[in-house]
């Protein structure tokens, strides 16, 4: 005799389309780094955070009617953007040289525990949309979930000049957008790094 077939509504699976990605992206970033290690993990995260942020940078730019964020633009941009993927971000401090930027909750959920490459999207898309529109930023991800603390702490250097002075650590962006050179190249390193990242995803035990 055959069982009657549950209606979905009945079927107590705890699956959503948000629960289902940030599982898949903790799973990739966890495959990429222990395949290719930690470095070559965040280089990978770190394109797909460039084309995130220079999207992002046009979606706000004609959202603002600029052809250009002002850093008051810039910021509220950053913060917003956040705020529509789940996370919490805010701003703690802001003056001509830096903005510093907190954060309660990681868009990725639990799933970040233990995945600090995915840090590099953010860092990627508030460095690509700063530094397209204020010229520089230097982003260092100061305290993360992904690393087990509280909170997020992002520090976004404004000035090339006190960074080289200071020796500050993080990761610099600089403005492209008016070199046209540089996206094509962006795009073929993107392309040759690609067999090399299903090559890690396929020979992975993950699998």
């Amino acid at each position: 005799m055959s069982q009657k077939r549950k209606n979905r509504s009945e079927i107590d699976v705890p699956l959503d389309r948000d629960s289902f990605m940030q599982s898949m992206l903790r799973d990739l970033a966890g495959v990429l780094q222990d395949s290719i290690g930690m470095q070559e993990a965040r280089g990978f995260v770190s394109i797909v955070g460039a084309r995130m942020g220079d999207t992002l940078n046009t979606l706000y730019r004609k959202s603002f009617g600029q052809s250009r964020l002002t850093a008051n633009q810039a910021v509220e941009a950053m913060v917003d953007l956040k705020q529509r993927i789940d996370g919490d971000f805010y701003v703690i401090s802001q003056d001509e040289t830096e903005i510093v930027l907190g954060n309660r909750k990681c868009p990725f959920g639990e799933n970040v525990r233990g995945r600090p490459a995915l840090c590099m999207m953010t860092s990627n898309v508030f460095g690509r949309i700063t530094a397209e529109n204020l010229g520089y930023a230097r982003v260092e991800v100061e305290e993360s979930f992904a690393l087990g603390n509280d909170r997020c702490l992002v520090r976004i250097g404004l000035n090339p000049q006190e960074s080289d002075k200071e020796k500050a650590s993080g990761r610099e962006y600089f403005r492209i957008d008016e070199d046209p050179e540089w996206r094509p190249l962006t795009q073929r390193i993107a392309m040759r790094m690609q067999p090399l990242l299903f090559g890690a995803l396929f020979q992975s035990q993950s699998f």
